[in-house]
């Protein structure tokens, strides 16, 4: 069974960090593509950044030079470092994974598996 478990989230003034963080089991992690995705309540769940497993990832252009994704392949975890945040920032964070694959995956129907997500909340 195949289980994500998101931390980290909570609430941070405009231009703090904070590192999310998603522990995978159940599944070979080392070749797993892996996604940050974000929501809004009664917006729609939208991609944030990916990583492959070689390490290489991408970023959605509202992020890019503020949030990095990384993977640590020994913890079977990837993380989040959101820095500079915003209060446009606010939202569920989830974690995602695939089954295989070596690209890089962006959109939210290309991951099997999801975490239970982590509130981020940034004050103005």
């Amino acid at each position: 069974q195949v289980q994500l478990v998101e931390s980290g989230g909570g609430l941070v003034q405009a231009g703090g960090s904070l590192r999310l963080s998603c522990v995978a089991s159940g599944l070979t992690f080392s070749s797993s593509p892996m996604g940050w995705f974000r929501q809004v309540s009664g917006q729609e769940r939208e991609f944030v950044a990916a990583i492959n497993w070689s390490g290489s990832s991408t970023n959605a252009d509202s992020v890019k030079g503020r949030f990095t994704i990384s993977r640590d392949n020994a913890k079977n975890t990837v993380y989040l470092q959101m820095n500079n945040l915003k209060p446009e920032d606010t939202a569920v964070y989830y974690c995602a994974a695939r089954r295989r694959g070596s690209l890089l995956y962006t959109a939210e129907r290309a991951y099997d598996y999801w975490g239970q997500g982590t509130q981020v909340t940034v004050s103005s």
